[in-house]
């Protein structure tokens, strides 16, 4: 089966309401937790140190030897002018350059300085202890890490939420544990210490005492809503519903808890529970009407649900807001009135996205919008003068007026288009696939061939050339064993693509091999629920005498895809 170019649309993302912005949670934001970067640059205390010339030329030494690429003499250089002048600022440029340079010796070093010039640093920290972990001292590590910890005073809490995240790059997890063992015996009336041991016990594969170890913090301080959270994602990873059941009951005792109530729809989301879960969003505008990230979420949830009222009043009200994608926004609200039939009201918003990624698309739905008011001649203006005025973006314009003369089965005029776009720019990647899959369509057939072979001579790794080659020669039963070998060329690029393993299914299917080729076919159509692979995978079972399977596949799929021409052919073809 062969891709074709579509219009592009506004997504509707549910995705992003599991892992968007500030709304995110996860093991590994559990392990996270969020930089300390601002909060400890008002407690560093730097020397009385007069730059002298001897100091400013060392910094233009390296700063010079940096820029020529001989990082190596500028991470040493850094690192000599910081013992000297015992400034921590210059002993965390030479810990980060040498970092990344990987000089691990030299970054051990620096970082070990940097943090005993800025003890209160939990970045030096950090850099330090990924260091050494790197570099195997892990002794050492702990000793540094001990002393550090020991010197925290009454920031010994959020210096026990860092310290898994220091130890993050050492890749034996139950090296880990014992070393957040160890190193919070000491501290073990602290509610942190116990979250640091949960966290890593459960990445250590323990789940069992990373909840008992929750417990116990939970014990010390018993609204700890952070805590609360990872406890109810454990929950929620061993058994499914007990973590919302967690949650659900903190939120009852705690109308007011921000990040539970989050994680509660973000978990209801995961179990596409999403009448529940907007429930939790729209509470939580209710409570906060001014934070983007739950307006944001609530107007996803809506526009899911289909509510495009709901979803219209948060995503204008997240404009006001100062969204920082508004042009998202404003797409998302074009495509709901579009679906409304406001036609006018749709024009206005896409009209109003500024250049940016979201233009393109833009310009393609008014195009798509005036199409659908019986005003084709007018679309085909609106994305031919787009065209010449952004002549950086034809190629995307030109394939998008081929596909709306395509959608309105004038082929030889999307032929047309497509061929007289090619003859300017004959190397266009696009354009020799849309315009070979175009010539097919009219009958074409030895420009479709040469087309697509010149794209697989310029541009060997595209996967969907030898596919659309391929399955052309299949479709016409033509050199069978020419066709498969392309078609499992394409399938060796991209092989997770439905499209392709549908080709190969049908390729098997036309060489006989119906066993081989079922089971192409179902993995294909498991992995999309496509029309075309419904057409062939009833055709096989069909002539495998599973008659009843073949005519239930094409009439499920007729029922959500009753457009298609391709399945309405094959169900005439075996039940006239």
């Amino acid at each position: 089966m062969k891709p074709t170019f579509r219009l592009p649309r506004p997504a509707r993302l549910l995705a992003s309401l599991l892992f968007s912005g500030g709304l995110m949670m996860g093991a590994a934001h559990a392990q996270q937790p969020p930089p300390v970067e601002e909060a400890e640059a008002d407690t560093t205390v730097f020397p009385a140190q007069e730059l002298t010339p001897q100091i400013l030329y060392q910094l233009l030494l390296a700063e010079v030897a940096g820029a020529r690429g001989q990082v190596a003499m500028a991470a040493q250089s850094y690192m000599d002018l910081a013992k000297r002048t015992r400034d921590p600022r210059i002993a965390r440029r030479a810990a980060e350059i040498a970092v990344v340079t990987r000089q691990a010796d030299l970054a051990s070093e620096a970082a070990r300085l940097w943090m005993e010039l800025d003890p209160g640093s939990m970045q030096a920290r950090q850099l330090a202890s990924g260091a050494m972990a790197s570099n195997a001292r892990i002794e050492e590590l702990q000793a540094h890490l001990a002393k550090a910890l020991a010197g925290q005073g009454e920031n010994i809490g959020a210096a026990l939420m860092g310290l898994n995240r220091g130890l993050a790059r050492i890749p034996d997890k139950a090296l880990i544990r014992r070393l957040v063992t160890d190193l919070t015996e000491p501290y073990l009336e602290q509610a942190e210490a116990h979250f640091a041991r949960a966290n890593a016990a459960f990445v250590a594969g323990d789940p069992a005492a990373a909840s008992q170890a929750l417990d116990e913090a939970l014990r010390l301080r018993p609204d700890w809503e952070q805590a609360v959270v990872l406890k109810a994602q454990f929950q929620q990873e061993e058994s499914p519903g007990k973590g919302l059941q967690t949650l659900r009951d903190y939120v009852t005792a705690h109308p007011d808890a921000r990040e539970p109530r989050i994680s509660l729809a973000r978990l209801l989301v995961a179990a596409r529970q999403f009448g529940p879960a907007r429930d939790e969003f729209e509470e939580l505008v209710r409570r906060a009407p001014d934070d983007r990230d739950v307006v944001h979420a609530a107007g996803l949830l809506a526009m899911q649900l289909g509510d495009g009222a709901a979803a219209e009043k948060h995503f204008k009200r997240l404009i006001e807001l100062g969204f920082a994608e508004p042009d998202t926004l404003r797409m998302y609200l074009g495509q709901i009135a579009e679906d409304a039939k406001r036609f006018d009201d749709a024009i206005g918003w896409y009209k109003a996205v500024a250049p940016g990624k979201q233009f393109v698309p833009a310009q393609g739905r008014i195009a798509q919008v005036l199409v659908n008011r019986g005003k084709l001649a007018e679309a085909r203006q609106h994305l031919q003068s787009a065209a010449r005025e952004a002549p950086a973006d034809r190629v995307s314009y030109i394939l998008a007026e081929a596909q709306i003369l395509r959608d309105a089965n004038r082929n030889e005029d999307a032929f047309f288009v497509l061929d007289e776009a090619l003859r300017s720019d004959p190397e266009s990647a696009e354009l020799l696939y849309e315009s070979a899959l175009m010539a097919e369509r009219v009958g074409r057939i030895e420009a479709m061939e040469g087309r697509l072979r010149k794209l697989i001579a310029l541009k060997p790794e595209h996967a969907h050339a030898y596919n659309a080659l391929g399955y052309s020669l299949v479709d016409r039963n033509l050199r069978l064993d020419e066709a498969e070998a392309l078609i499992r060329k394409g399938l060796e690029l991209a092989p997770s693509d439905p499209f392709i393993i549908d080709s190969l299914g049908w390729a098997l299917y036309r060489r006989g091999k119906l066993a081989e080729s079922l089971e192409q076919l179902q993995k294909a159509f498991g992995l999309r629920a496509d029309p075309e692979i419904a057409a062939h995978l009833g055709e096989v079972l069909w002539m495998l005498g599973r008659r009843d399977e073949a005519a239930k596949t094409w009439k499920d799929a007729a029922k959500a895809h009753p457009e298609s021409t391709v399945l309405g052919d094959v169900i005439k073809k075996f039940k006239p």
